[in-house]
C-alpha cells in the first residue's frame, strides 16, 4: 500500500495550499497518472490535474513527483517509491502560478516562447512547394523539434527561481530550432535579441533541464549551440560572451584560469559602472 501525498490548492475554499494523503495499492506497471485517475475516480472527484494522450506525446500531465518535474503518464509509480518509504509526493510544476491542485498557469511560459519569434523568417518569395532541406540540415534542428512544451524544464530551472525575466530553457530551445534552421534568414537578428539580459547568457549551466526533459530535446545543449552561434557571428558585446571569451583566452595563455582577470574582462575594461560593481563593499 502506497501513500500519495498530493499538494492541494483551491482558492475558492481555502487560501493556502496543503497536503492531503491518499492510500492506494496500485498494480504492477501502473503509472503515476493511472494512480491519480484511480484516486480521482474512487476517492476524491475534486482532485484536479491535466491529462490527455497518456502516451508522453502531448505534455499535458506535467507535474512534480518527489520534488522533480516529470510526465505523470510516463513514470511508473513503483519508480517513485524510495527504498523503505511508501510515500510518493505529488506537486504542481514549479516556477508557475498554481490555479488549482496540480494545474498551473502557463501564461508566462507561452509569453516567453512568443518572445523568441518561433516561426520561420525567410526574406525570399514563398515557393509554390515547400522549402527543402537536406537530411544533414534537418539533423541540426532534429533534437529540439521533439520538444512537446510540457514545462518540465521550465519548472525545475534554477535561474527562473531567482530571475523571472529569464526566458527559460523551453523558449531558448525553441529559439535554437529556428536559429539552426537552414531556411531561416534572421540568424543574426535572433542572436542579438537572445544575447540581451534574460537571454541565453543568463543560463547557469546547472543541467536540470536536461535531467527533467522527457524527450531528446535537451534544452541546455540547445542553449550551448546558441552561444556558439553568437560567438561565431561576433555578437559578443555582453557580459556572458565576454566571460566565455576571457575563459578560453586565459586557458590558452597559461593553461589555467586567471580568476582575478576574468571578472574584469567579463564586464569590459571600459564599462565603468560594471567595474565599480566589482569593488568589494565595506
Amino acid at each position: 500500500m502506497a501513500t500519495f501525498r498530493i499538494k492541494r490548492y483551491n482558492p475558492e475554499k481555502r487560501p493556502d495550499p496543503y497536503y492531503e494523503d491518499f492510500e492506494y495499492d496500485f498494480p504492477e506497471g501502473a503509472t503515476l497518472l493511472d494512480c491519480l485517475n484511480h484516486i480521482k475516480w474512487t476517492q476524491d472527484g475534486s482532485l484536479t490535474y491535466r491529462m490527455s494522450c497518456r502516451s508522453a506525446i502531448c505534455g499535458s500531465c506535467g507535474m512534480k513527483g518527489n520534488g522533480h518535474a516529470l510526465l505523470a503518464c510516463q513514470r511508473q509509480a513503483a519508480q517513485l517509491l524510495k527504498s523503505g518509504d511508501q510515500v510518493i509526493t505529488v506537486e504542481p510544476l514549479g516556477n508557475m502560478p498554481v490555479i488549482k491542485d496540480l494545474v498551473t498557469d502557463f501564461k508566462e511560459f507561452w509569453e516567453k516562447v512568443d518572445q523568441v519569434k518561433p516561426y520561420l523568417q525567410n526574406k525570399e518569395k514563398a515557393p509554390e512547394q515547400e522549402r527543402q532541406q537536406s537530411p544533414e540540415e534537418f539533423r541540426k534542428i532534429d533534437a529540439t523539434s521533439t520538444c512537446i512544451m510540457c514545462g518540465a524544464c521550465y519548472s525545475d530551472c534554477n535561474t527562473l527561481e531567482v530571475d523571472k525575466n529569464f526566458l527559460g530553457p523551453a523558449a531558448l530551445a525553441k529559439a535554437q530550432r529556428f536559429v539552426g534552421d537552414s531556411r531561416d534568414h534572421a540568424t543574426r537578428e535572433r542572436i542579438k535579441e537572445l544575447s540581451k539580459p534574460g537571454g541565453m547568457w543568463d543560463c547557469t549551466h546547472c543541467g536540470e533541464c536536461v535531467e527533467r526533459c522527457p524527450k531528446p530535446a535537451e534544452p541546455f545543449y540547445r542553449i550551448k549551440e546558441l552561444m556558439e552561434v553568437a560567438l561565431n557571428e561576433g555578437v559578443t558585446h555582453n557580459n556572458g560572451a565576454r566571460h566565455a571569451l576571457s575563459f578560453v583566452k586565459s586557458v590558452k595563455h597559461s593553461g589555467r584560469l586567471n580568476e582575478s582577470k576574468i571578472p574584469i574582462e567579463s564586464v569590459g575594461y571600459f564599462n565603468i559602472k560594471g567595474l565599480l560593481e566589482l569593488v568589494p563593499v565595506g
